[in-house]
């Protein structure tokens, strides 16, 4: 090919070029348009003292060389949100927030946040004709917390040396989901190294979101040493949430703090012989009785007199 053909045919190639981007362009003035876009928000806290709250960050994008007025609508289930009403877009990209704040100790889970842009005017004109809405759905999370509370039947007891006795402490779940809780008698080797004999039937519960408490009970026998005793104790009783050790990264628990007073004598063998005078005692009484009764009639058998009978 001439280098004097290829010149003319260039031109025109780069002439009809030209005429369709400015076809293109002509068909984006004419035709409105936005898509928007959001980033999944951060987990919300919903523990007391929590601020319960994130920011879901946006952008609606104007494909179109003339600016636009874009009207802006939630749907937002259980949480309330808060952003603009309206925004206006440029040739270009326009970015904002919505904030999304749960309730007070919120249940775990999660809640879908549709938010749906509209154009509703487009270089300076109201659209007329029917657009259709674009919409972006993001997901907002509640997350779990720890919290729990330890309570006993009885704060304070008195027993007597070598006598069993169960104690009672309920564990409560404040927080926000199911969680598992362990207990165990904190102080557990001290009270052995004392006479103490101590066992626990239940060491672990799952316990539903502020449900009835769960009851825990241990199974006591006071000390034996012999002789004369008359001493306080402090049994610890301590309950601590599964979840905050597995995903809170600190334990969360609490100590019940129970006293036991044992006063009294212990003597090995003192159970028996206290059986056995109980025994001769009772049948002494017996004997008495029956005296009293044979007292009652004379020598032919028949009743004496009130006055007359020796007791």
């Amino acid at each position: 090919m001439s280098a004097s053909f290829r010149v003319p045919l260039m031109i025109l190639v780069v002439y009809f070029m030209s005429l369709c981007s400015g076809v293109a362009a002509v068909q984006a003035q004419t035709s409105p348009d936005v898509s928007l876009t959001c980033d999944q928000p951060a987990p919300i806290e919903v523990y007391p003292g929590a601020l319960r709250s994130t920011i879901i960050y946006c952008t609606l994008t104007n494909p179109t060389t003339f600016s636009e007025k874009v009207d802006l609508t939630y749907q937002q289930g259980i949480i309330s949100v808060a952003g603009p009403g309206s925004a206006t877009v440029p040739p270009g990209d326009t970015s904002f927030q919505v904030a999304a704040r749960a309730d007070l100790r919120q249940p775990e889970g999660q809640q879908v946040v549709t938010i749906t842009a509209t154009v509703t005017q487009w270089n300076g004109a109201p659209v007329t004709a029917a657009t259709s809405p674009t919409e972006a759905k993001v997901m907002t999370v509640f997350k779990q917390f720890s919290r729990l509370r330890v309570g006993a039947e009885l704060a304070f007891i008195q027993l007597r040396p070598k006598v069993d006795y169960t104690l009672v402490f309920d564990v409560y779940n404040d927080g926000n989901a199911r969680d598992k809780f362990n207990v165990e008698i904190q102080n557990y080797d001290e009270l052995n190294d004392e006479g103490f004999q101590l066992s626990l039937p239940l060491i672990s519960q799952e316990i539903d979101s502020l449900a009835p408490p769960e009851k825990f009970r241990v199974q006591m026998r006071t000390p034996k040493n012999q002789g004369w005793t008359d001493k306080y104790f402090n049994l610890q009783f301590k309950a601590t949430s599964e979840y905050s050790v597995r995903s809170e990264g600190v334990p969360n628990y609490q100590i019940q703090v129970m006293t036991i007073y044992i006063r009294g004598v212990y003597l090995p063998g003192f159970e028996l012989v206290g059986t056995t005078m109980m025994a001769a005692l009772a049948g002494a009484a017996i004997g008495r009785g029956q005296s009293n009764d044979e007292r009652l009639f004379d020598e032919e058998g028949n009743v004496t007199p009130l006055d007359s009978r020796i007791f």
